[in-house]
């Protein structure tokens, strides 16, 4: 029985919990150890990003004969580069428009607790248990309010210190692409046979897997942002370049990404021109459907073939767990953990198969 892979399952299950709970127990004494990785935890996800998005780069001018130092640093001032022109050219028509946006946010918020207090005005038709959900949402959005100060300087205090820590992605960015094909060897070097080529090839799929994901999913949300972009424009929505840069951002968070995107647009619709609302839930819809049915299958292909409800299930329970990062990096973690669960039962049929042939 001990043979059985649901036997030998099991106990890791068993194992892993019991571990999980005893770290749970001793885990203020991992506080500082906690603290470090919080640090460093956002500019090493950046400069991993920045990696893969520019490792082809770097291989395909090493290919043309260029030194490794000069094609990092060629990376290096290229990135800059495209920031600086990507500045230059809409910097200042975000600027004026988030200017804007906040010179007219007081009749903004005006129009929409018109609209919200008419809404709850009506509540009365409505049945009691659905009045009790109102009233309570409305309690939980005044405690909310009330709170909004301390909300705005924690929101500050985090920004400031996320700029901070954003001078270290360069850092983190150059040594990775120094030393990124060392690191193979070096977790391989401490096993020997078939079970060192057996993990070469699991990080190989590990980094295939990553690298698929984060350069198709930046691809597909740049080409997202560019379709809101147009849709917005042809109906003349006012913000258009900023609500389309949302859409392109919120477009990494998987499933959820399109909703979150689609509110401050229908907020500006709404309180501009209500008509627009109908089209701008249009554009997210056409945009959607042209991103779900055509880029992300040509783009990404099978590269991590997730099931959509697999999808939702991962988002809600990471979002649980984790907050905002468990739902931008539960989709990219399942599919190494997936990845790294197709190499043990392949390494584990290939040795059944070994045993069979030998008896």
């Amino acid at each position: 029985m001990t043979n059985k892979l649901w036997f030998q399952a099991g106990v890791g299950i068993i194992l892993a919990l019991v571990i999980i709970r005893l770290f749970i127990e001793v885990q203020g004494i991992f506080d500082p150890l906690f603290i470090i990785a919080g640090t460093i935890f956002v500019p090493l996800l950046l400069g991993g990003v920045l990696f893969y998005l520019t490792r082809p780069i770097l291989y395909f001018l090493e290919k043309r004969g260029l030194p490794k130092w000069a094609s990092i640093i060629s990376i290096i001032l290229a990135i800059v580069l495209v920031f600086w022109v990507l500045y230059a050219l809409i910097g200042p028509v975000v600027t004026d428009q988030v200017n804007s946006l906040v010179d007219s946010a007081p009749e903004i918020i005006e129009d929409v607790e018109g609209y919200a207090q008419y809404l709850l005005d009506q509540r009365s038709r409505l049945p009691d248990s659905v009045q009790e959900q109102i009233n309570g949402m409305t309690d939980n959005i005044g405690d909310w309010a009330s709170n909004i100060g301390s909300v705005l300087m924690s929101f500050i205090t985090g920004l400031i210190s996320g700029i901070v820590s954003l001078i270290l992605v360069p850092f983190f960015l150059i040594y990775l692409l120094i030393d990124h094909k060392k690191f193979v060897p070096f977790v391989s070097g401490f096993f020997s046979g078939e079970r060192k080529s057996w993990i070469i090839k699991a990080l190989q799929d590990i980094d295939k897997t990553l690298r698929a994901y984060i350069q198709g999913q930046l691809f597909v949300s740049f080409l997202v942002g560019l379709m809101l972009l147009i849709g917005y424009w042809i109906i003349d929505l006012e913000y258009a370049l900023l609500l389309a840069l949302i859409g392109m951002v919120t477009n990494v968070i998987p499933f959820l990404g399109p909703y979150i995107a689609v509110i401050p647009a229908v907020i500006i619709a709404l309180v501009t021109d209500p008509v627009k609302v109908i089209w701008v839930l249009v554009i997210m819809l056409v945009a959607q459907q042209i991103e779900g049915n055509l880029i992300t299958p040509n783009v990404m292909g099978n590269a991590l073939d997730v099931h959509p409800l697999t999808v939702i299930t991962l988002i809600l329970a990471a979002g649980s767990i984790a907050g905002l990062w468990g739902i931008i990096l539960a989709i990219p973690f399942y599919a190494v953990v997936k990845s790294i669960a197709k190499n043990v039962y392949a390494r584990r049929q290939e040795i059944r198969e070994t045993a069979t042939r030998d008896v």
